[in-house]
This record gives structure tokens, C-alpha cells and sequence, in this order.
């Protein structure tokens, strides 16, 4: 894996070298809304300057249906990948090599110091109802939602510099410019991975319809009519509309919430079978000018466990999907290509399976153990990574801790094996050493508080419930008893949120371009969640750390990065927040750079292989899926 990373330049202005030089074509089922008087022609949907997605295999044609599965409501991200809309698109090439090209926008410019940024809309975009897209939905993004405290309570830290939060300003119907307080050469880099524009829904974004969501903005909407939405939809207040079970502002819920994105939802959740149809006015097209997505519908329909999804993969029944694919089950998925008319595609996971140790865990003897790095390093040198990698991975992954995966422009060979190396004997003289040295009748270790010394590990993926089974068998062996509580997605992101939690397994992802998104190193959704949310909302939230803590050296390294005068500076700092993080080992990774199985129909054409499967780089969103096509 080769990765790279755009360099703006001074007056840096990028903008789609391809361009369609042919009539633009539609598909069949658009074309006889357009002969209906039900939708205009084609080339008044498209923008002037449409964007060229290039073709992986060849150009496509148009229809069909592509089949997928979901677990529930609250399994948005598989959906939302496939079709993502950001102010600009990683694209990998060939050799792994990384780009950003404008998305949405048509252009953009970075000015020598990088405090000022200048975005260029694309004139004659539309929103998928067919209003126009225009700097006024990028202001109400701004004034309303981003600076709006009772829906963002904090501002993002991944949205300031020098301290100080970006301005927006509005140059014309088309322009707009985000202006630092300081050098911030990593925007570009952060705003490919977090530019989704939906605040309720995770992160924030650049963009909302303005002539849509206005309705349901208090400084906007008529008070009896706001009351009356709010009534029907069950809300207490009316930013209970625009979180992420908002019946309003969630696209996934709301199929009259217009959108950019190449498909929209038409039947949603909770519905067995969650329908999303095309945009017509999506505002990208083939090298030969036919808008696209070229598939007509996706389909998730809704399984309950492991064995479910993998008989709908067996029987044929799924056209391409990853998402809740096992490498546990590569073998099945083999050994069944052929009666399921389907092929294994793999990519390359830049994520590893990690335990994480709550920092902030409420139990106030074990938060003291935690923080112990001799306690940290013989539960790591306690574990027998190879086998669970033969066991549970068929030999498909390799033995590695949290951090930046192998080819990263940040990977640190040191920290790929710190704490690997199997050593129950280590183990056992590093808890000696940290004073728990008295045990139980059954051969448990006791804390200092003359408790057993149990850790209870909760986990949200059920087909690694056999991994968690020999971490525990290996723990016991030194003494420690580990519970396993296999817990719905949601509570289990409850109690992180919440510092509830003793440790939780997961996936250390966002390790192929960590200046993209190093919220991973930086404790949240981990090691340290309380702190994270401490530093990110300014000491207004969370827990604050010891004013001797480690994790602040981290949060040093990347506001420095933040605030360098170059990318070469930045990244320089983002590998110092490596290098800490390698010092302390938070974590206890597992198994990583497994491979992701996509299991894809022979009828689906252009979709690549060997690409890198990381959130940094959106998943399946980096293959650019409004080109896939079924080949009839």
C-alpha cells in the first residue's frame, strides 16, 4: 500500500481536467419522466460543469437493482458510504496512490500560508427535488447549524486553528471562502473524511437546503407549524428533528429530505426492505456525458444475525456488500462462488481489532490499573495473537498493535509490535510488579481493594465473540477474569459516550492517512473518551486529565500539526502523536490488516479490487459506486 496526500500550493485552484464533449444521455427510467412533462430534460438537471467520474472497467449501462443487506435502523453507515457527497472525494489510483478532487464544488484555492480557502460552487447544480444548490444552503449551514449551540453544542476541534474557529464568509451566489486564524495546511486533508453535512448525524458539514430545512429552523419556521411537526414526529424540542433519529433533517428517515447524493431513500427505516432510488439530479457523469449512478435502485433488506446474512450471500442473494462480512468466513464465502453466482473481491483493511481500556472507567481501582502502563503491557504480552489469527482469521490477518498500517506515510514499525510478542511469563511479573501480587481460590488475581481482579469487555460484533473467548482464556491464565458482554450497537455507543464501559472491543480504523481523522490516537471512541471530549469542547465537557497525563502531549502534537506553517511541518507533528501514543500503549491490538471481503455478483461490473478499505477514506465510498453497473 503506496498512500499520498494532496499538497495546496499557493492559489491553488483544481478543477475536473475530463469533461463530457458529447450529448448527455439519461437513464431509461428518467427519460420517460421527462417525455411525462414530470421532470425537465437532462441537461437542464446537470450543472454546467458537471464532474467526470471515471469508469474502473468500462462504461456502463443503465438499470437494475442492487441487492444488499442491513442490520436495523440504527445501521445507517452502510447505506450512507455507498453514496456520500463531500466537499471533496479521495481517489485512489492504480498504484495506491491518493488525490482529492472537487466533489460538490467545482473548484477550490488554498492562499500560500493556508488561512484562507475559496470554494467555487458549480452553477446550475441542483438539490434532488430540483431547487438550486447555492452559497445560501453553505451560510445556512454556518450561521444556523455550525454556530447554532443547541444543535453543535461545541465546535469541532477539527475546525479551528490557532485556537480560534473558521469563518465562513459568502463572496457570491457561488463563492464562499473559509478563513483560519492561522496556518492550517491539514483543512483540505480533514475536509475529504468530515464534510457529510449532517450535524445530527456524527459530524458536521458545509452544506444543508436551505429552502427545505428552514421550515424546521425556529429562526425560520412559523411557531404553530414548527409545533405541529414537532407533535407528529414525537419531539420534545425542535432539535430533537435534526439528531440522528430526527425524523426531518436524517436522510435515512426523511425521504423528502433533498439531497446531493447519487441515490435517495425512498422507503426507510424501519422497513424490512430500505429502498433508495435514483437522484435525477445527481451532478456527475461518465467521460461520455450519461448522468449518472448507472443502477436504478439498491435494496437493504434486513437480516438479524451472522448466519443469516451468510445464507443470503451463499444462495446468491447479495449483489455486493462488505459491511458485516467476516474474514472468519472466507472459506464459506470460496467454497460457495459458484452456486451463488458471485466472486471474493478483497481489499485491504487499514484498521486493527483492539481492545480498549476505559481510562475514564467509573470503577475507580480499575481506572487506577488502567492507567498503569505495567498492567496495559502484560494484558498485551498476555495474549496469543497468533493463534487467534489461525483460529479465527484463517491465517488471513497478522499479529500487529494498534496504529498507522504497513504503506501509511506514518507507520511505525516499533509500534506495529509493541506488546505483541506472546510472554505470559512477562505478563505475570508485570502485575507482580504492580502490587497484584494476592489471589483468589480459583487462582484470580486480587486488586488492592481486595476485590477479584475482573475486566468486563464489551463488544457490538457478534462474529468475534470467538476471539474474545481465547483473549479471556489467556487472561485467566495470569489471573485476570475478563466477562464478555455482547451488547446492541447502540448501547454500546451509548456507554462509550457515557464512560460507562470497563473496555470495549473495536476497531482501530483511520489508519491509512491519520491526519485525515486521528480521533483513534486522540482517545475518542476508546482509551480515553472523557479526555477527548474535555479538550475537543474546550473543559465545557468530559473529564479533565491530570495536569501530568500523557494524552495531553498527544493533543500538543496535533494542535501543532494543526497550526503548522506547512504540510511537511504537520505531518511531522502527526508523527510525534504517534510516537507518543507508541510510548504509552493505551491499547491492546489484536489482529489487523485482515483482509475486506467484498462479496460482488458476476453481473456487477466496475468495481475495483485491491483497494484500501479505511473511514478515512469513506469504505466503499472510495470506489465511487454511482459507476458501478449491472451488466445485463
Amino acid at each position: 500500500m503506496r498512500l499520498s496526500w494532496l499538497k495546496p500550493t499557493t492559489a491553488l485552484a483544481l478543477v475536473l481536467a475530463a469533461q463530457a464533449s458529447v450529448a448527455q444521455q439519461e437513464a431509461p427510467m428518467l427519460a420517460e419522466q421527462v417525455a411525462a412533462g414530470a421532470l425537465p430534460p437532462v441537461e437542464e438537471r446537470l450543472p454546467e460543469n458537471p464532474r467526470v467520474i471515471g469508469v474502473s472497467e468500462a462504461i456502463g449501462e443503465y438499470g437494475g437493482t442492487w441487492r444488499r443487506a442491513f442490520k436495523g435502523p440504527s445501521d445507517r453507515w452502510g447505506p450512507t458510504k455507498l453514496m456520500e457527497e463531500r466537499v471533496l472525494r479521495a481517489v485512489m489510483d492504480a498504484d495506491q496512490n491518493i488525490s482529492y478532487v472537487p466533489g460538490w464544488v467545482e473548484s477550490y484555492e488554498a492562499n500560500e500560508d493556508s488561512t484562507v480557502f475559496t470554494f467555487k460552487l458549480r452553477a446550475g447544480h441542483r438539490w434532488s427535488d430540483g431547487a438550486p444548490v447555492t452559497t445560501r444552503d453553505v451560510q445556512f449551514w454556518y450561521e444556523d447549524v455550525f454556530q447554532n449551540r443547541e444543535i453543535m453544542p461545541s465546535v469541532p476541534a477539527l475546525y479551528t486553528a490557532a485556537g480560534e474557529p473558521m469563518i465562513i464568509d459568502i463572496v457570491d451566489e457561488l463563492t464562499f471562502t473559509v478563513t483560519f486564524a492561522g496556518s492550517y495546511p491539514l483543512f483540505l486533508t480533514i475536509l475529504a473524511k468530515e464534510s457529510t453535512g449532517k450535524p445530527g448525524l456524527d459530524r458536521p458539514g458545509f452544506i444543508e437546503p436551505f429552502h427545505y430545512l428552514k421550515n424546521f429552523h425556529p429562526t425560520y419556521a412559523d411557531p404553530e407549524a414548527l409545533a405541529a411537526v414537532m407533535e407528529e414526529n414525537g419531539a420534545q424540542k425542535w432539535t430533537d428533528l435534526w439528531d440522528s433519529k430526527g425524523q426531518i433533517q436524517a436522510w435515512w428517515f426523511n425521504p423528502d429530505m433533498p439531497v446531493l447524493t447519487a441515490w435517495r431513500v425512498a422507503t426507510p427505516p424501519p422497513a424490512d426492505t430500505v429502498v433508495m432510488e435514483r437522484n435525477p439530479y445527481y451532478y456527475a457523469v461518465d467521460a461520455e456525458g450519461n448522468q449518472l449512478p448507472y443502477i436504478d435502485r439498491i435494496e437493504h433488506r434486513l437480516f438479524q444475525d451472522t448466519e443469516a446474512m451468510n445464507l443470503m450471500v451463499v444462495q446468491g442473494e447479495i449483489d455486493l456488500q462488505s459491511r458485516h462480512l467476516n474474514a472468519a468466513d472466507f472459506t464459506l464465502f470460496k467454497e460457495n462462488e459458484g452456486a451463488g453466482d458471485y466472486e471474493v473481491v478483497t481489499w485491504t483493511k487499514a484498521s486493527t481489532w483492539t481492545i480498549y481500556p476505559n481510562l475514564n472507567t467509573p470503577d475507580e481501582t480499575l481506572r487506577g490499573l488502567f492507567d498503569d502502563k505495567r498492567v496495559r503491557e502484560a494484558l498485551n504480552v498476555a495474549i496469543d495473537r497468533d493463534t487467534i489469527n489461525e483460529l479465527v482469521f484463517s491465517g488471513l490477518g497478522e499479529a500487529r498493535q494498534a496504529g498507522p498500517v504497513s504503506g501509511s506515510p506514518f507507520f511505525d514499525a516499533e509500534l506495529e509490535v509493541a506488546g505483541t510478542a506472546y510472554d505470559p511469563d512477562k505478563a505475570n511479573a508485570l502485575l507482580d510488579e504492580a502490587g497484584l501480587t494476592e489471589r483468589d481460590v480459583n487462582g484470580y488475581r486480587l486488586r488492592p481493594d481486595g476485590k477479584r481482579m475482573t475486566v468486563v469487555v464489551q463488544t457490538r460484533h457478534n462474529a468475534l465473540l470467538s476471539m474474545l473467548e481465547l483473549v479471556q482464556a489467556d487472561w485467566a491464565e495470569i489471573g485476570v477474569e475478563a466477562l464478555v458482554r455482547n451488547l446492541d450497537r447502540t448501547l454500546v455507543t451509548q456507554n462509550v459516550e457515557t464512560g460507562d464501559f470497563e473496555m470495549v472491543l473495536d476497531s482501530f480504523d483511520r489508519s491509512s492517512i491519520i491526519t485525515a481523522d486521528p480521533v483513534r490516537f486522540l482517545g475518542r471512541y476508546g482509551y480515553g473518551h472523557n479526555y477527548f471530549k474535555w479538550w475537543s469542547s474546550g473543559g465545557t465537557n468530559g473529564v479533565e486529565p491530570p495536569a501530568d497525563h500523557p494524552i495531553r502531549d498527544v493533543w500538543t502534537a496535533w494542535e501543532s500539526a494543526q497550526s503548522a506553517s506547512s504540510l511537511e511541518e504537520a505531518n511531522g507533528h502527526a508523527q510525534d502523536m504517534v510516537s507518543i501514543f507508541k510510548e504509552n500503549l493505551w491499547t491492546i491490538g489484536l489482529i489487523g490488516e485482515t483482509p475486506a471481503i467484498y462479496v460482488k455478483a458476476n453481473d456487477l461490473s466496475n468495481f475495483p479490487e485491491g483497494l484500501i478499505d479505511d473511514d478515512a477514506l469513506r469504505g466503499i465510498g472510495l470506489a465511487q459506486s454511482a459507476q458501478f453497473y449491472i451488466d445485463k
